[in-house]
């Protein structure tokens, strides 16, 4: 069990690196500079290490009543789209700053999480049961359980101490943030920057380590807030004024029509109150046969009269 154990932390480790250098090579694609990604200041986001040890654990669990590539893609999915969604959203509410956002994905959840990443989760998930476990465990194996523990008390050790130094910087980002009167991300990420600028190098590497970090202050969610109501208001303004001209324009359009053609507004009002004479005499089980056939006659008049009055216009040959 102790063995066990060992190697858990030893994977642990080992993937929390493979996860720092992911990020590094992405950032540095997206920014074209070496940026050290991380709350720690090691080589190490343990965010990566704790959800392979996770799913390691997980499905060593369920293992004993399924094992298959396709359970494993399964439970990758939710375990590490669990993972990632709750630590975005413990960072959030304990620093006021969402550190990733998805919003503008597709298929995401509270722009934490989204369907892309989950995916790529799944198919991680596989590579690492299926491939990446079995190679390090194969490498612990062949060391000496001695040499495994002191190397795994060592790295520890050093987590630890890089875990209460990120603390101390970590209080210091949200001092700057809780007591930050800007209202926009922009402004904070500057003031944050001029607060650690005259700090050591490991201060300096957290303001740049989230160049893309978006601010959740009281006072920016005020002011969005504000500029919601605000879009709103001058939405419905708007489609009021777009009625307003719609009636206006129905209005014109029936005096230009009576002013042009008189005789046949005059008409158009005989045959709607013509109708209106006609459902209120009209009995469909008193009227005779020959009632019958002349309200259908006046109803397809009415259609011809329509269908001109409405573009329908005259049809030559009749």
């Amino acid at each position: 069990m102790t063995e066990f154990l060992i190697n858990l932390l030893l994977s642990f480790f080992a993937f929390s690196f493979i996860g720092w250098c992911i990020e590094v090579i992405l950032k540095y694609r997206q920014f074209h500079k070496f940026i050290n990604r991380g709350f720690l200041s090691g080589p190490w986001l343990p965010i990566y290490g704790f959800g392979a040890v996770l799913l390691t654990l997980s499905v060593f669990g369920i293992g004993g009543f399924e094992s298959s590539i396709g359970t494993t893609f399964v439970i990758s999915f939710i375990v590490c789209g669990f993972v990632e969604y709750m630590a975005s959203y413990i960072l959030e509410k304990r620093y006021h700053a969402r550190w990733w956002d998805y919003s503008k994905k597709p298929m995401n959840l509270h722009g934490r999480v989204w369907i892309g990443n989950l995916v790529l989760f799944g198919l991680g998930g596989i590579a690492i049961i299926e491939i990446a476990n079995p190679f390090f465990y194969d490498v612990f194996s062949r060391m000496n359980i001695l040499y495994r523990s002191i190397l795994a008390g060592v790295l520890s050790v050093a987590f630890i101490i890089d875990l209460i130094g990120s603390q101390f910087i970590m209080k210091l980002v949200k001092f700057g943030i809780e007591h930050s009167d800007a209202d926009n991300t922009e402004a904070i990420n500057a003031e944050i920057k001029l607060l650690l600028s005259d700090k050591s190098i490991f201060y300096r590497r957290f303001a740049d380590a989230y160049p893309d970090v978006i601010y959740q202050t009281e006072k920016i969610k005020s002011h969005m807030e504000e500029v919601r109501i605000e879009t709103e208001r001058l939405r419905a303004e708007a489609e009021a004024r777009l009625n307003r001209v719609n009636e206006r324009l129905e209005a014109n359009r029936e005096q230009f029509v009576a002013a042009v053609d008189p005789v046949g507004t005059a008409k158009n009002k005989i045959i709607t109150k013509q109708d209106l004479l006609i459902n209120l005499l009209y009995d469909e089980d008193t009227a005779t046969d020959e009632m019958k056939v002349l309200v259908n006659e006046i109803a397809e008049c009415r259609k011809i009269i329509e269908q001109r009055r409405y573009g329908g216009g005259f049809q030559w040959g009749h």
